[in-house]
């Protein structure tokens, strides 16, 4: 996976917080880059996340790469800020507590593996992003939620429910696995903030 500049990644968080700040003050500007760097113009899957003194407040994103990197992020902003169905809006007193992460995720490929203990086996923990499937029932975790859930049959179990269904479900011969890595980034590691 290629990796984004330095100046790209300020370019992509700045846009995430001006458009955020703009649905909640219509007299703040989108901050959009003047001229996009090919790499921002690629289409990309991506995921934008918004914590709260270190509590998830938010996150939504698009897997498969159907929009470029900053219509993807521009979206995903507005959607994670104000569409998350498990959060409230965000409100304009809480933006200066918000910081922003921005997911840039490679193309999803479909794991193959023999059983349960094999499946355990070829996941990366920290590395893979997982997305869980079966019919029309879907969920997907970024890598960086290793960090919360470390363990596999864990994580996996949680991936479960979050599409709906019984924690043992990634057990199942017919539930269909995919993988995809992320570069990811946030305004706390970065200093304009």
């Amino acid at each position: 996976m290629t990796s984004l500049r330095g100046e790209d990644k300020i370019t992509l968080l700045k846009l995430a917080r001006s458009v955020i700040k703009s649905a909640i003050d219509k007299n703040v500007k989108v901050i959009r880059p003047e001229t996009a760097t090919p790499e921002l113009n690629n289409k990309k899957g991506c995921f934008v996340t918004l914590n709260k003194k270190g509590a998830l407040r938010g996150c939504i994103g698009t897997i498969e790469p159907v929009k470029s990197l900053i219509a993807a992020v521009e979206d995903n902003a507005l959607n994670a800020a104000f569409r998350d169905p498990r959060f409230p809006s965000l409100t304009v007193n809480e933006l200066s507590d918000v910081d922003l992460e921005i997911s840039v995720l490679s193309p999803p490929t479909v794991l193959e593996y023999q059983d349960h203990e094999d499946l355990k086996n070829k996941l990366k923990p920290g590395v893979h992003g997982v997305i869980l499937s079966k019919d029309w029932r879907s969920a997907t975790f970024l890598p960086q939620v290793w960090e919360q859930l470390p363990d596999i049959e864990v994580f996996l179990g949680h991936l479960c429910q979050k599409a709906g269904m019984a924690d043992s479900c990634w057990m199942d011969k017919d539930i269909v696995i995919k993988v995809y890595e992320v570069e990811y980034f946030s305004e706390k590691d970065t200093t304009f903030h």
